[in-house]
């Protein structure tokens, strides 16, 4: 008899072969678009041949509308963080702290409940809800609180409306799940050592639930500041922020290499928040 052939040896990847098709996925749907635009944005439109320029950044912040959307983007996005950051905490804690074990489920089911409608069709659903003939106005007006309308729609109040709403729910998850982690027995040792509930908050009950306020204002910040659909259909063009110039230049104005340039700012807006909230981000997997 012959001698038995030897069995091929399939050799396990090691090391960065774990890695490599995450990293190989990563370098081709984000990192070379993002080159791809960057490289678009030092370019002219009709000049494509040219030579590298930095012109589209510097008509951006040069241009008075341009410059004015970037503000109206940030400034929708510090107002519906602040109004929004003490409502979820509220909520979070409520629900952690005041509603038993068993139901605390049901309780979130519930508030991720509009998550399962789409977000244009919720953004129109606004319209209805706070127009002039709509739901809110019809209250106010029943109750006496006032005579005539308020302008909800097509205003900055009725997108910090929807973005509130939007965003209490991404947030109030966000420091549920931070504040279900504290050990019951580090409040109550607190208590026990006679420190009042306001000391108990700020110095056992706020630092450790930060990562969880942190994730929370960061999806807020990186998903407000990018919102093209509350502006547009609630603002009705009067807020001009800066995704919707980018559509402006993009579609009807075709000139690409301005809203690549655009659009790379707000890619540099978006890591600056992943940068400022890393040190919570990452206490919050430790």
């Amino acid at each position: 008899m012959g001698a038995a052939r030897p069995r091929a040896i399939v050799q396990v990847p090691q090391g960065w072969g774990y890695v490599a098709p995450a990293l190989g996925f990563l370098a081709l749907f984000f990192v070379a678009p993002l080159i791809a635009m960057v490289w678009r944005s030092l370019h002219l439109k009709g000049a494509e041949n040219a030579g590298l320029t930095f012109d589209n950044y510097e008509r951006f912040f040069t241009d008075a509308s341009l410059w004015g959307a970037l503000s109206n983007s940030l400034e929708l996005t510090v107002v519906s963080v602040a109004i929004a950051l003490p409502l979820s905490y509220a909520m979070a804690a409520s629900i952690v702290f005041a509603v038993p074990r068993r139901l605390q489920v049901i309780i979130l089911l519930l508030t991720i409940l509009p998550f399962w409608t789409s977000y244009v069709v919720r953004t129109y659903a606004w319209l209805i809800v706070l127009g002039d003939r709509g739901l809110v106005n019809t209250v106010l007006i029943a109750l006496g609180l006032t005579d005539e309308p308020l302008a909800l729609v097509n205003s900055r109040t009725g997108v910090v409306i929807v973005f509130v709403h939007y965003f209490l729910m991404i947030m109030t998850l966000a420091i549920y799940v931070s504040l279900s982690r504290i050990p019951a027995n580090l409040i109550k040792a607190a208590a026990d050592l006679g420190a009042p509930v306001w000391r108990v908050f700020l110095e056992v009950v706020l630092p450790l639930s930060a990562p969880g306020v942190a994730t929370g204002v960061f999806l807020t910040v990186v998903l407000a500041v990018g919102d093209y659909v509350t502006p547009q259909i609630i603002g009705g063009g009067r807020e001009f922020t800066l995704p919707q110039a980018i559509m402006l230049y993009l579609g009807r104005l075709a000139d690409t290499p301005l809203a690549a340039a655009m659009s790379f700012v707000l890619t540099l807006i978006a890591l600056g928040a992943v940068l400022a909230f890393s040190p919570w981000l990452k206490a919050g997997r430790s």
